[in-house]
């Protein structure tokens, strides 16, 4: 099992991080070029909700289907059902350092297939990947919250 760690802070309130991942826009915004995300079904964020959609890394579609718990204002959990990856578990915290400072932490425990069916994801999802990825991330959403 591998993990990934990310951490950065923002300047603005524990609620406003908190609406802002649990937008249904929130995968899409959070996603960067030259991915982009195509939902075939999307709950609002709950527990239990579902999540199904196809991320398309050019012209490669990865379909996921990903499902959502431990729900609160400080945080979730979203667990690949079924997807590119033997598992992935991604913990979103969200801790508050002051009235206008929230402190965003992201944990992600993931496996590769074994053999043929590991070589792709292992491509896509790796450590380098991810760091772009929560790069991106962490741009976009001071971006979007700026004040």
């Amino acid at each position: 099992m591998k993990i990934f760690e990310s951490k950065f802070l923002v300047n603005t309130n524990l609620s406003q991080i908190s609406a802002f991942h649990a937008s249904t826009n929130a995968l899409r915004k959070l996603t960067p070029p030259p991915i982009w995300v195509q939902f075939h079904h999307l709950d609002p964020l709950s527990e239990g909700a579902v999540a199904e959609f196809t991320m398309w890394f050019v012209f490669i579609p990865f379909r996921w289907k990903a499902v959502h718990s431990e729900v609160n204002p400080t945080g979730f959990i979203d667990q690949q059902a079924s997807g590119p990856l033997k598992s992935w578990k991604h913990t979103h915290q969200f801790r508050r350092v002051s009235d206008h400072q929230t402190m965003v932490i992201d944990r992600i425990e993931y496996e590769h297939f074994s053999g043929l069916k590991g070589i792709i994801s292992r491509l896509f999802f790796n450590q380098l990947g991810l760091r772009f990825l929560f790069f991106y991330r962490k741009w976009i959403t001071r971006f979007s919250l700026r004040t």
